[in-house]
């Protein structure tokens, strides 16, 4: 939606007039701490269903788990996912000690960089579940349902809150401030 040359009479107006941006920016910590929180544990529920289905399945006489590549991708997806969901409890206890105002300011590069974090473990560990579910990662039902459609929502994670490039653009630029004015 284009608005251009809109009169939004005074009566209307929320917050002060010119401040839209800064209202919005205001809250952008939150948001990109929701989508680190749900990516997080998108990404726990593609590691259970594809242990899960590791453990039943059965190829060449034996369970996937029993082969070492399916252990190496449960072993990364795990490791990937903890150290994560560790940098979204750090974040978050930070986030309970500071006032909004301090967030803006202090948080906005981690949270710019965890968010980058979370939604490229999420794809990975979607990824790595669809290769572990092989083709029943592709069927819309069955057993692997829940990882087909997490595999799809993937790109719902990363783009909202700012883009992976925006996010690390912005987490560079906030890095620098401090250093520029030395």
């Amino acid at each position: 939606i284009t608005l251009e040359d809109v009169h939004v009479p005074c009566s209307k107006v929320i917050g002060e007039v010119n401040k839209g941006f800064y209202y919005i920016m205001y809250n952008f910590n939150h948001e990109r701490w929701g989508f680190i929180a749900q990516s997080t544990e998108f990404a726990r529920v593609c590691l259970d269903e594809a242990t899960r289905y590791a453990l039943r399945r059965r190829t060449f006489g034996k369970t996937l788990v029993e082969h070492p590549v399916i252990r190496a991708k449960i072993g990364e997806m795990a490791r990937q996912i903890e150290s994560t969901h560790a940098m979204l409890e750090l974040m978050t206890y930070q986030m309970t000690q500071m006032s909004k105002e301090e967030q803006m300011t202090k948080l906005a590069a981690d949270s710019a960089l965890i968010k980058v974090q979370a939604t490229k473990m999420f794809e990975y560990c979607a990824r790595e579940a669809a290769q572990i579910f092989g083709g029943n990662s592709y069927i819309r039902g069955g057993q692997g349902e829940k990882v087909e459609r997490l595999y799809r929502e993937v790109r719902a994670m990363a783009i909202p809150g700012g883009s992976e490039e925006i996010m690390i653009d912005l987490a560079v630029r906030q890095i620098l401030k401090p250093i520029k004015k030395l």
